[in-house]
This record gives structure tokens, sequence and C-alpha cells, in this order.
């Protein structure tokens, strides 16, 4: 099980290293930089579909309870 400080630190990593958030339910979600992701308390907002500025059109919000691992 993962917890909100795990994946906080993973996001802070210098130099940033890319990695895949896989879910419980089979999806997953890669998060290619530092501004892909937003770490909460229970839960991780991912940006979906960056544009070419980088700016996302909508995000997904993933209990942390229900990460399975992370690649």
């Amino acid at each position: 099980m993962f917890t909100a400080n795990q994946l906080k630190e993973r996001m802070q990593e210098k130099p940033f290293r890319p990695f895949r958030i896989k879910m419980c339910s089979g999806e997953s979600y890669d998060i290619k930089n530092h501004d892909a992701a937003w770490v909460l308390r229970n839960a991780v907002e991912i940006g979906m579909a960056p544009d070419a500025d980088g700016f996302v059109s909508n995000t997904r919000r993933c209990a942390i309870l229900h990460i399975a691992s992370i690649e």
C-alpha cells in the first residue's frame, strides 16, 4: 500500500523520473513530469491529455488506497 508521503517524495525527486501509476482496476496513468499530478491527503489528481503548452483538458482523481503499483 502506498501513502501520500511516498507519492509526494516520488513527485519531488530531482532529477524527476517519469513513472506509471497502476490502479487495482487495471487502469494506468503515466506521470511524465512533476506538474502532471498533484498529491492530496487520500488521493492523487492526475492531469489528462496535456496540449502542446502543457495545459490539461481535465483531471482524474485516484484514491491512493486503490493504487496497486508504481513503475
